[in-house]
């Protein structure tokens, strides 16, 4: 029982890609826990990638190619993220990209993904290396001074470079939401780029995880109700969703779009 049960997780996470332990609990008719059990173990014999809520195959997992440890947290909510993101994207849109590792997912969604033909302008190194090669993406990298935890152009070249740019949509991450107080970003360099993705774009949305919502901040990007769409994964309380739709925040839940 527990080989088959094993092997129907693995033909399930081959087939799909990804599978959630509470779709898995129905299936087999048996707990969460002996599912996350084997899952666990099935990781530990590098079956799959276990991730939260559930398990992705090894070939849908991003390498760790890269030193940001931001980039490999939360992977399977900013994976769902953007997977909801890319629905809002027309073919030949004009887009930007930040340096946010939520962005990051995005970009490589697009990646995978060659039914679009896109036009993308990022100032995130990151994104330009996985984008320069895809031959669906026409992409425009913002120049000036590399810096940030994910290694990305800012600073007044960068800003002046952006403002050369007009495009459909920006796509940002952010270090937090404060209802109250609006996008926050951890420095004054973020969040001078940030500013100028909404200066350039006609619709910016937010990519932001459920751990994003409340807590401190340090700069102010500017107030929600300046963003299109705030997009965030199933993991987000009720408290917020609920604070959303009394102060009328357009936020998007993935997996949901009619939120």
């Amino acid at each position: 029982m527990l080989q088959e049960r094993r092997n129907h997780i693995l033909q399930k996470v081959t087939e799909n890609g990804k599978v959630r332990v509470a779709d898995l609990s129905r299936e087999l008719n048996c707990s969460e826990v002996t599912i996350r059990n084997d899952i666990k173990n099935m990781d530990q014999q590098g079956l799959l990638q276990r991730t939260h809520g559930g398990a992705v195959s090894l070939e849908n997992k991003v390498k760790r190619k890269y030193a940001a440890e931001s980039i490999y947290r939360n992977t399977e909510r900013k994976r769902e993220i953007a997977e909801c993101a890319y629905e809002y994207i027309e073919d030949r849109d004009t887009i930007i990209i930040d340096d946010a590792s939520s962005s990051f997912y995005l970009a490589m969604h697009i990646k995978e993904h060659p039914e679009k033909r896109l036009a993308v302008v990022t100032n995130s190194l990151l994104v330009g290396n996985e984008l320069a090669a895809v031959r669906h993406v026409e992409l425009y990298m913002i120049g000036g001074h590399v810096g940030g935890h994910l290694a990305a152009t800012m600073g007044d070249a960068a800003i002046e470079n952006m403002e050369k740019f007009h495009v459909d949509k920006g796509f940002i991450g952010v270090h937090s939401i404060n209802f109250d107080v609006g996008l926050t970003s951890i420095a004054t360099p973020q969040m001078q780029v940030k500013r100028a993705i909404f200066e350039a774009s006609q619709q910016v949305f937010v990519l932001a995880d459920s751990s994003k919502f409340g807590g401190g901040y340090v700069s102010v990007i500017c107030p929600v109700k300046d963003v299109y769409k705030i997009i965030t994964d199933s993991q987000i309380s009720k408290e917020y969703i609920r604070k959303a739709e009394h102060e009328q925040i357009p936020l998007v839940i993935a997996g949901n779009r009619e939120q």
